[in-house]
């Protein structure tokens, strides 16, 4: 259900074998995937995309690796993008998710999903003390 069909040789691009080069060495594997693949239809997308995801994704920051991939996956649940909860869930299960922290997860996914809607439904009034910009 493709919006563009993948072009057959995404990498006669230099910029987009410079890249897909770069998704192999970050990563450690010769797959790229579909993701990258129909990113490379524009060039300088799939490169300011892939910057953005190597900072954050594939460099040592406050948050540890597993955190980064829940966090990926339970904001791809409520996106509703079936390819990120996927592709997020096997990497989150690399780097160590057990069943028990996937059970969680969706468990808290689904708690959050929940009293957002009570609190959007009922319009709950904001609590001074969570308001950072209140004056104390």
């Amino acid at each position: 259900m493709a919006t563009i069909k993948q072009a057959p040789n995404p990498e006669d691009n230099p910029r987009v074998k410079a890249v897909f080069d770069d998704i192999r060495a970050t990563r450690k594997t010769d797959f790229v995937n579909n993701l990258w693949r129909t990113l490379a239809f524009d060039p300088a997308l799939l490169e300011s995309t892939w910057a953005e995801v190597k900072a954050l994704m594939a460099t040592p920051t406050h948050l540890d690796p597993l955190t980064k991939e829940l966090v990926y996956i339970a904001v791809s649940i409520a996106n509703s993008c079936s390819y990120c909860v996927h592709s997020h869930t096997a990497a989150a299960r690399a780097k160590g998710m057990t069943e028990a922290q996937h059970a969680e997860l969706l468990a808290i996914v689904s708690l959050a999903a929940k009293t957002n809607h009570l609190v959007t439904g009922l319009q709950v009034p904001l609590d001074p003390v969570f308001d950072a910009g209140a004056s104390s």
